[in-house]
């Protein structure tokens, strides 16, 4: 086997440090993976000691607290292959999505990438992956040809839409609960360039801005996919100065079209309120990371969200009241606009995204700016004034020791968690998989 790591070891708390900081894990065993065979003796491991299992890539994703069991690290399984003729990529498990836009634009390709280069290729994928482009291609989930995954008996598999198709489906939506993905094989898109970029304004122009937002929205073709996010800047020297100490709306823009419409398209947005900042322009994909402008050091943070089915007055009231500039907890709200592609249903469907939705409403807070309770009253605050509205969540945006045993429950149908939990009972009857937001395996399977 590969290293092996417990506590106390040299370069074990190396190993198990991510991206994401705020959530305590303490296993009894790191395996630092280099390949696939050394997850399948990883897990088979496991199974032999009796101990859970957990994967982690860049730690972005991290969802519950844990001590003990086996945590596998495939950070270091890095490989990408781009198969030009066929516009497909193969990716090994801990594959930045960074990576994978440099290696396709070599070929006038990109992937359905995220707002964050640095987030890795399979747990988002495995969380449905909302991308830049996803009002005109949909999901990431849905681009997926085949998943190289090992399953609770030690096994190295292949699911694909026609062999291991129940599996297959689950992992598209139920990530880490079946098994440890080595290695996924996708579809590419023909995109080289976008019009893209924020616009940013100041704390005295959130409320008209939100609403302009909201309304500018209604119009949009399926080629713009856009983004609000309300953020409290810190008053610190790295931020720019127009944007220091305040609480900024940021409206992202990713629209696949000439610069010229875009900048019609956007127009309504900028005349607003008055920018802080403008930084739309051309852009080839390999920049598409500065759209978002996301920090890239790893910090500790809880997150929640919602889907609904339109932002009316009252909600948009409410996210200014209980995360806006005088809220008691520092709070980045995030709206995403839906619809497009993200609502058309996909030849080969995953699981857990809500396609009749109309927008999301994420909100994140920093765990060194309050504790994890005054965060959570916080969001729970928020989110009970939007459930008139709401019409489910999104695990893949559900960030911190929240309550793993009920998230399940609030994102999947019943119909959907009741097949979810046959495919667990098939690959993994022992609940191997449970140090995630877990899906218990169905007790009368069979």
């Amino acid at each position: 086997m590969t290293e092996m790591l417990r506590p106390g070891d040299a370069g074990y708390d190396q190993e198990l440090a991510g991206f994401q900081t705020a959530v305590p894990r303490r296993p009894d065993v790191i395996v630092a993976a280099a390949s696939a065979a050394d997850v399948v003796e990883a897990v088979r491991y496991a199974g032999e000691h009796d101990l859970p299992i957990a994967v982690q890539s860049t730690g972005h994703g991290v969802a519950v607290p844990f001590e003990g069991g086996v945590l596998v690290t495939t950070h270091r399984m890095d490989g990408v292959r781009i198969d030009a003729e066929t516009s497909t990529a193969r990716v090994d498990a801990g594959v930045r999505w960074g990576a994978v836009i440099e290696a396709a634009a070599e070929y006038g390709l990109a992937p359905l990438s995220g707002s964050f280069p640095g987030v890795g290729v399979v747990g988002y994928t495995l969380g449905g992956g909302f991308s830049l482009l996803g009002r005109r291609y949909g999901l990431a989930a849905d681009h997926v040809t085949a998943i190289e995954v090992v399953t609770a008996d030690g096994e190295l598999r292949r699911a694909t839409p026609d062999t291991e198709r129940d599996l297959f489906w689950a992992l598209r939506g139920g990530r880490d609960n079946f098994g440890i993905v080595t290695a996924l094989e996708f579809g590419l898109v023909p995109v080289t360039r976008l019009y893209g970029g924020s616009l940013q304004f100041g704390t005295e122009s959130l409320a008209t801005v939100l609403r302009a937002w909201r309304d500018w929205t209604a119009g949009m073709p399926r080629e713009m996919t856009s983004s609000l996010a309300m953020v409290p800047m810190p008053d610190l020297p790295m931020v720019p100065g127009p944007l220091r100490g305040k609480h900024v709306a940021q409206i992202r823009i990713a629209y696949l079209g000439d610069a010229a419409e875009g900048g019609r398209l956007v127009a309504p947005l900028r005349a607003a309120a008055p920018p802080l900042g403008d930084t739309l322009a051309e852009i080839p994909f390999t920049e598409s990371g500065s759209i978002a402008n996301e920090p890239p050091f790893p910090h500790g943070y809880r997150a929640d969200n919602a889907t609904v089915s339109e932002l009316n007055d009252t909600m948009l009231d409410a996210i200014l009241d209980h995360a806006g500039p005088d809220a008691p907890v520092p709070t980045v709200v995030l709206l995403d606009l839906l619809g497009g592609a993200l609502s058309d249903p996909p030849e080969h469907p995953g699981v857990g995204w809500d396609r009749e939705a109309r927008f999301t409403v994420r909100a994140l807070s920093v765990v060194d700016d309050a504790g994890t309770a005054a965060i959570n009253a916080a969001h729970g605050k928020l989110f009970d004034a939007l459930k008139p509205w709401s019409t489910g969540k999104l695990l893949t945006f559900v960030y911190g020791d929240s309550d793993a045993g009920t998230e399940a429950s609030k994102v999947y149908s019943p119909a959907d968690l009741r097949r979810l939990a046959e495919v667990k009972a098939a690959v993994d009857p022992a609940n191997r998989f449970r140090l995630t937001h877990n899906v218990e395996p169905a007790r009368d399977a069979g």
